[in-house]
């Protein structure tokens, strides 16, 4: 009767070190991702403002007063071609799409988030942060659309 328990014991601390190591994983490297994207969105900013302002430094002015005047409607590409109008160089691409990846930030937390608490099967913490997910979801789909 003594070999069970020793196995179900050695099976405890394996099962214990598995969930230390996905404890781990989530409190290291999730704050190394999450300043990754934050690092690769602000230098994608700033090569996108650099540009802007070395090929055409009075291109939201003159964009803005032709939005005033009812010349300009709200335009959107698709990510496709935002890609490849960011790859050619195009300053206000480049800038969208750097905030288009500061954008993950917040949502990569919470995400996070959501898994940790359904890891812990913390239902009301679940609950609450599939809320904000959703909403953080919708807002930036909402937003793309208008």
């Amino acid at each position: 009767m003594v070999e069970p328990q020793e196995k179900t014991l050695e099976e405890l601390h394996q099962s214990e070190a598995v969930l230390e190591e996905e404890d781990r994983i989530l409190r290291v490297w999730t704050p190394v991702l999450l300043r990754s994207i934050l690092i690769v969105s602000a230098i994608v900013l700033v090569i996108g403002l650099f540009k802007m302002a070395a090929q055409s430094p009075n291109a939201y002015v003159g964009r803005f007063r032709r939005i005033q005047s009812g010349e300009v409607t709200q335009q959107y590409e698709s990510f496709q071609v935002l890609i490849s109008r960011s790859l050619s160089g195009h300053p206000h691409s480049i800038v969208i799409l750097g905030l288009m990846l500061l954008t993950l930030v917040p949502l990569a937390r919470v995400a996070f988030c959501f898994f940790l608490f359904i890891r812990e099967r913390d239902g009301i913490f679940v609950l609450f942060t599939a809320y904000v997910l959703t909403g953080l979801v919708a807002g930036v789909i909402l937003g793309r659309i208008g």
